[in-house]
């Protein structure tokens, strides 16, 4: 597909000669690849039992370039039980730079679909707070759903405007990730409609929200915080010029140096316009280096910066768990027992811990949904055994090439072989796919009809 000409033209007097260079991709078509879910699985073991053919990736050691053109993702098994999620490679590479560890505040706010997200949900490891949020409501949905299928537990997720979780949670988080919307000029390639929209009025919208939500960013972070911002786009506007305007508006914050970050290259100074910045401390990935596109910049505030007062924390109002939890989770999930549970509708969630400051927000949902009390009976909730079904006492053990596999994500009863009468986990390679009940040696498929492979 040709580029649009308004786009040619200011990469080739960018560029120069190395314009033919750095667009010239590797392969004719975009470049696929598979991020592993390191809450599920290990790339070591996802490479020797996922069966089809992938390379690591450079810019991500959880992450491997996929080299099948017919490859299906969205029909693999693991991809139902959560143990990879299928993004272009170079996208893998901003979560990599945040330095996300266990028991950090971290907000993801440009959150969806939730490939970048459930990188930092994993390097969180369940400890810790996970803000995950989008702007768009039908987009935040698919989010939601997405790190319900990674097993996430420790996440928030909210439908809202940066501004509002800014003024609700001025100086929280220790790291921030902003894969800004932008103009999406690394998807030329891959999304016909980004030829299609593009145009200078986009490039100048996109510039504009990015500066907004950036500025949002620096009254979330905490001080000697850490964000990355990152876009898919080549844009000066957008990309070096962006962090440049930031920078000038915000002294508080210094730019970090990527060079040794093991992949890309520099960023480039002609693109800053005429405001002083070190364009090599930025990182770009080019269609030559395997990837469609992208640029991160990683900046840090400085740990004397002034913040506003901390948001009050309103004391949890735990819910108390009725008896029939209690049975249910004693039986099934004897490690939860004690979880904190909060009351939502009809159902109980088991809360994150530690909860967000109290505030009015948009919120799809905060830590995993157990599920409910029917007529004396606690029915489970998919998402638990998603999040838990490892730890659940009560497992059918499936195998990638068990016929039973396929038959469980068609929606069908399968026979149980390791499970025995009840409620119970079904697992593939270790890994859930929600859960069924059992009797007679068969277990009823309560797999979501609306997740299930039915080709």
């Amino acid at each position: 597909m040709p580029f649009p000409p308004l786009f040619e033209q200011r990469e080739r007097a960018l560029l120069g000669a190395r314009f033919e260079e750095l667009f010239c991709a590797p392969s004719a078509g975009p470049v696929r690849g598979a991020t592993v879910n390191l809450l599920r699985c290990t790339p070591d073991r996802f490479a020797a039992a996922a069966g089809f053919a992938m390379e690591p990736s450079p810019f991500c050691p959880s992450a491997f370039v996929v080299k099948e053109p017919d490859w299906k993702p969205g029909r693999h098994p693991y991809h139902h039980a959560g143990v990879f999620y299928a993004q272009e490679p170079s996208a893998a590479a901003p979560a990599t730079l945040l330095d996300v560890r266990p028991g950090m505040r971290v907000a993801d706010l440009c959150a969806a679909p939730g490939g970048k997200t459930s990188q930092l949900a994993a390097a969180l490891q369940g400890q810790g707070i996970l803000l995950a949020n989008e702007y768009v409501a039908a987009r935040a949905e698919v989010l939601r759903q997405n790190l319900e299928r990674m097993g996430v537990t420790n996440a928030v997720v909210t439908n809202e405007d940066t501004a509002r979780l800014a003024d609700a949670l001025p100086g929280f988080f220790d790291r921030i990730l902003v894969d800004a919307p932008c103009s999406g000029e690394g998807m030329f390639r891959k999304e016909a409609a980004a030829v299609a929209q593009y145009g200078q009025p986009l490039l100048d919208q996109c510039a504009a929200l990015g500066a907004q939500i950036l500025d949002n960013v620096a009254r979330m972070l905490a001080p000697g915080g850490v964000m990355v911002y990152s876009t898919c786009t080549f844009a000066p506007g957008e990309d070096e010029g962006q962090v440049a305007s930031f920078l000038a508006r915000h002294p508080e914050f210094s730019l970090c140096d990527l060079s040794d970050c093991g992949f890309g290259r520099p960023g480039e100074a002609n693109r800053a316009g005429n405001l002083p910045l070190p364009a090599e401390f930025c990182r770009r990935i080019w269609p030559a280096d395997g990837g469609e596109g992208h640029f991160m910049a990683r900046l840090q505030k400085a740990p004397d910066a002034p913040t506003a007062p901390p948001s009050r924390i309103k004391p949890r109002k735990p819910a108390k768990p009725d008896r029939e939890w209690l049975d249910f989770a004693q039986e099934f999930f004897p490690t939860l027992v004690r979880h904190p549970l909060t009351a939502v509708g009809d159902g109980l969630v088991l809360a994150p811990d530690p909860l967000l400051p109290a505030a009015s927000l948009r919120i799809l949902r905060a830590g995993v949904p157990a599920g409910r009390t029917v007529k004396k009976r606690f029915e489970p909730s998919h998402a638990l055994f998603m999040a838990y079904g490892a730890q659940c006492s009560n497992r059918e053990l499936l195998t990638l090439d068990d016929p039973r596999t396929a038959a469980w994500l068609r929606g069908e009863e399968i026979d149980a072989a390791t499970a025995h009468n009840g409620w119970c986990a079904v697992v593939v390679d270790g890994a859930p796919l929600g859960g069924g009940k059992v009797s007679g040696g068969r277990i009823k498929n309560h797999y979501p009809k609306a997740l299930r492979n039915l080709k």
